[in-house]
């Protein structure tokens, strides 16, 4: 596993400095369509398996204290696969508006990304995540609206009409592949664009 320290992310260039914030989605980006990094101010702090409280736990060190100027977060589904455990829906929500909330106090502008499609977890069958998810990204959407946040939709470009993730897209049914992440670029570089006007 990859990672960067706080000081090697600290030589990237201040000017709009982004960290994309998450779990093995996140993290499996900069391995699987490298090009969509380099030569850019992105910094990639996913760390594979990681539940929101784990995420939220890490957020002033790899996000506040490296100043950026902008944070997006794609974060829930291993809370939903109960990774760390059984969780409700309101309290993953809760968890990722206390990020939004330490990113705001300190003028970090933020994303907020919606939970990708997944219709059955290959390492924890049986937990119908679909309608979950769905429950999820509406109360993250709305959240969004409310607090004029750019509300980063990856899900409706990438599900399939049953309501999980599109083989083309995936490798396993919750990861994406390169094709995946292709579509997911130009979608969070618009969001970037609307942040940062």
């Amino acid at each position: 596993m990859v990672k960067y320290s706080n000081a090697q992310d600290l030589q990237t260039s201040n000017e709009n400095r982004i960290v994309f914030m998450g779990n093995s989605i996140t993290e499996n980006w900069k391995h699987l369509d490298s090009d969509f990094f380099s030569n850019k101010n992105y910094i990639n702090k996913g760390i594979s398996g990681q539940t929101t409280p784990q995420i939220l736990n890490r957020f002033k060190k790899d996000v506040v204290d490296l100043k950026p100027t902008l944070v997006i977060i794609l974060a829930g589904i291993n809370d939903i696969a109960q990774n760390t455990g059984p969780i409700t829906i309101k309290e993953i929500s809760e968890n990722i508006f206390s990020m939004v909330e330490q990113a705001k106090a300190k003028d970090i502008k933020v994303i907020l990304s919606s939970v990708l499609p997944a219709f059955d977890f290959p390492w924890r069958s049986g937990l119908d995540p679909a309608n979950k998810i769905i429950a999820l990204n509406d109360i993250l959407k709305e959240y969004a609206l409310e607090n004029g946040i750019v509300y980063l939709d990856y899900y409706s470009a990438m599900v399939d009409k049953q309501i999980g993730l599109k083989d083309d897209y995936t490798y396993d049914g919750v990861h994406p592949n390169k094709a995946g992440y292709q579509v997911m670029g130009p979608l969070a570089e618009e969001a970037i664009a609307k942040t940062l006007l």
